[in-house]
């Protein structure tokens, strides 16, 4: 007898429906078609004990099944259940009336309990798109499938459920509901970390204010224990929420790597991905046999820390030029590729130089000299040019650090922050793909940065006696212009090109001696 089900396989972040065909006659060999990986191929001895361990069994004749479309390769172990469900129904073992309305998705242990599965959110939204009825998988994954709407999701702990589903006998499923917008919402802001716990750096703060309300890349530097990556922890405190949009798609991103907690429906806060300086330039930007999102793509929406930049791998960060000008990585195969999206907000610290103390006001640098222009040669100059602010990081001195003052919280840091993105999407509103200052063109930049004639002789000057390179000149425009917005100023004023000014440390002639 010939039966289907239906299974789902993640490509990118987007599923693509498999139909998997069971056909049981008379024979003895099992066979499984339609290019399955080694892990679906080891699922005939985890489906045999899991149905003897339930009263049933895999009949004794011959089995095709057909997992279809059969020029696309499946992975994994999460079809164990879609194939478990056609063979008891092709061998008339259980009811299959109904078993084509829905998606059946689950890794089986031997004794037939269900284990978690990844990529749930996007095969989820497939279903629905392809009008399921409801999609049945582990009780793990069940909060973050009922986030789609529209379709009916029961979550099971083993197989015997299921299979008591379809036989319609009173212990079987229980369909799976939550309200998308009520859990987004209650948990949107629920941060343990704030500004207000950071003494002194009042200046940090107000550069990564800045860098916050344009999404300005920005890069701290300074000796150790200065509090670099401290700061770089808060900032996703000071960002806009997310919207429910932002969230489904960074929830699908890392519900594809399985990076989605079993009592988390939706990513209700913007990712801050902190990856160790010796990572490859696979994991930071994806890829592999079988692609998978990297690190720039789990910061998508959110915050990407590379602390201690000059010690990554040159090959490492010049990956990234591209992810970080166009918002997407695109993984190309020899017979398919996929795509990422990368929109995330870059923010780097290092120390000035390899002992750590150049330019510290106490300390004296023990490097030899033109070390410290040899340990800043590390970052390449078209990575340096897509970071808009660099900042100086001091230490707090004691006086500081023993205040009993409390200082802003990140909550008024964002509320500023939020007024300032609102006045930028006003402004870009006609304009695709762009929605924040740092995004701007040549074009917009002559627009909207229009400079008196006082401002255009105080960055000449600057230009000129600081020995600032060209590039320097466009992203001055830009953090002045994102300035002015919090300012709530229609022009850039001189005030602004100055405190933007400051925030070029890396490009003043003789910086690094």
């Amino acid at each position: 007898m010939l039966v289907k089900t239906y299974g789902s396989a993640v490509f990118g972040i987007d599923a693509t429906t498999i139909t998997v065909e069971v056909n049981v006659s008379q024979g003895i060999k099992f066979f499984l078609v339609g290019l399955p990986d080694n892990a679906i191929k080891e699922s005939q001895q985890r489906i045999d004990s899991a149905l003897r361990t339930n009263g049933y069994k895999i009949p004794g004749k011959k089995i095709v099944i057909n997992m279809a479309p059969a020029d696309i390769r499946k992975e994994g172990s999460a079809y164990d259940l879609t194939l478990a469900i056609g063979i008891l129904a092709a061998s008339n073992q259980i009811n299959h009336e109904n078993i084509d309305k829905y998606i059946i998705m689950g890794e089986l242990s031997l004794d037939g309990s269900l284990q978690p599965i990844k990529g749930v959110l996007p095969i989820a939204i497939k279903a629905r798109e392809e009008g399921f009825k409801g999609f049945i998988l582990p009780k793990q994954n069940a909060l973050e499938a009922a986030v789609v709407n529209d379709l009916e999701i029961f979550a099971a702990d083993n197989i015997k459920q299921v299979i008591d589903f379809f036989d319609n006998k009173e212990q079987g499923l229980e369909q799976v509901i939550i309200n998308t917008r009520e859990e987004f919402y209650k948990s949107i802001n629920d941060f343990t970390i704030d500004f207000n716990e950071v003494k002194g750096q009042e200046n940090v703060k107000r550069a990564l204010e800045i860098s916050a309300a344009g999404s300005h890349n920005i890069i701290l530097i300074g000796p150790p224990g200065a509090g670099k990556t401290m700061l770089a922890k808060r900032i996703p405190t000071i960002l806009p929420p997310l919207t429910l949009a932002e969230a489904l798609e960074t929830t699908k991103i890392h519900s594809v790597v399985g990076n989605v907690e079993g009592n988390t429906s939706l990513i209700t806060k913007r990712p801050y991905r902190s990856p160790h300086h010796t990572i490859s330039d696979v994991a930071l930007v994806g890829g592999g046999t079988y692609p998978q999102p990297g690190e720039i793509s789990m910061a998508h929406n959110g915050v990407l820390f590379l602390d201690e930049l000059p010690e990554f791998q040159r090959t490492v960060l010049e990956v990234m030029r591209q992810p970080l000008e166009d918002g997407t990585v695109t993984i190309s195969r020899a017979k398919f590729s996929v795509e990422y999206p990368t929109n995330f907000m870059l923010v780097a610290s290092m120390n000035p130089c390899p002992c750590g103390y150049y330019n510290h006001p106490e300390k004296s640098c023990v490097c030899s000299p033109g070390i410290v222009q040899k340990y800043l040669n590390k970052i390449s100059g078209p990575l340096l040019d897509r970071i808009d602010i660099h900042l100086e990081v001091i230490p707090v001195p004691f006086d500081k650090l023993s205040e009993e003052s409390v200082s802003e919280t990140s909550e008024e840091i964002r509320s500023r922050v939020i007024e300032t993105r609102l006045i930028q999407e006003e402004r870009y509103k006609n304009d695709k793909g762009i929605h924040s200052n740092s995004q701007m063109t040549s074009k917009h930049i002559r627009e909207y940065c229009n400079l008196n004639k006082e401002s255009k002789n105080l960055l000449k000057n600057a230009i000129n006696k600081l020995g600032l390179s060209a590039r320097a000149y466009d992203r001055i425009l830009k953090v002045s212009r994102t300035i002015a917005d919090i300012a709530k100023s229609k022009n850039i004023e001189t005030e602004h090109i100055a405190e933007a000014i400051q925030y070029r440390s890396l490009d003043r002639d003789g910086w690094a001696g």
